[in-house]
């Protein structure tokens, strides 16, 4: 399968220290891949650099084949790529509603296809579940239903590529087995999907391909049982023990 965005051989340098090293990383469309690795490994750094926050020292960011290294944040979100943070970021004077209409009606600024950005929320609100709270305050939801609000505005905006940093942090089991449902929905309707997570379970079980980054560099690449049976991986990573429980 010919991946949509993909990462070639990047390395990022902060002065001396090289926080990644020649990372290449492939997402495809219609599969939730993970980067997953212990913190500092550089996760957050690779999600900067693909969506354009971060400038590589070298190596390219590819999108359909297409080098768009040099390209701001906001080109790239024209093209498709949408991502969420670790630390919710969303509006929580606002209704669930009224955050997802921002991103609605921000995407006009490129999409001149002629939507509706309140069809658009109307359709999101649903499809996430979120229709009963969609008057609420943001910031009077509890932290699952604030997490499903963030991703309900990054959809807004007709992704191609969706990033998600800590999908499941502050959510309790309910809650995140409720988020690996949605994402295998969006996923299935043909959304590519590259999560960042610490929840073994949670990216066992929802992705399909999986990274793993260790002090900047990818040291394996596989499926969830490919990379669960991985030595590199148990030894710098996840643990004998933990790779049995998420199982």
């Amino acid at each position: 399968m010919t991946p949509i965005l993909e990462t070639k051989d990047v390395v990022v340098r902060f002065g001396v220290l090289q926080a990644v090293s020649r990372a290449s990383i492939e997402v495809i469309e219609g599969r939730v891949t993970g980067l997953i690795g212990p913190n500092g490994a550089g996760k957050t750094t690779c999600f900067n650099v693909i969506t354009g926050l971060q400038e590589p020292t070298s190596g390219k960011v590819l999108f359909e084949g297409k080098d768009i290294t040099g390209k701001n944040p906001y080109k790239r979100a024209r093209l498709g790529i949408a991502r969420t943070f670790q630390k919710l970021e969303v509006f929580g004077s606002l209704s669930a509603r009224e955050n997802i209409l921002v991103a609605a009606e921000q995407r006009k600024t490129w999409d001149r296809s002629g939507f509706s950005p309140a069809a658009v929320c109307d359709e999101i609100l649903e499809k996430t579940g979120l229709s009963d709270v969609s008057e609420f305050m943001v910031g009077t939801l509890p932290t699952g239903t604030a997490r499903l609000v963030e991703l309900a505005r990054a959809l807004a905006s007709n992704p191609r590529v969706l990033l998600l940093d800590e999908p499941s942090s502050g959510l309790n089991e309910e809650e995140t087995a409720e988020m690996a449902t949605l994402l295998r929905t969006f996923v299935a309707e043909g959304l590519a999907v590259l999560l960042v997570e610490h929840d073994m379970s949670f990216v066992m079980g929802t992705c399909e391909y999986i990274h793993v980054l260790d002090f900047g560099t990818i040291i394996a690449s596989g499926t969830p049982s490919e990379v669960q049976a991985n030595s590199a991986v148990q030894a710098a990573y996840l643990g004998t023990e933990t790779v049995e429980e998420a199982s």
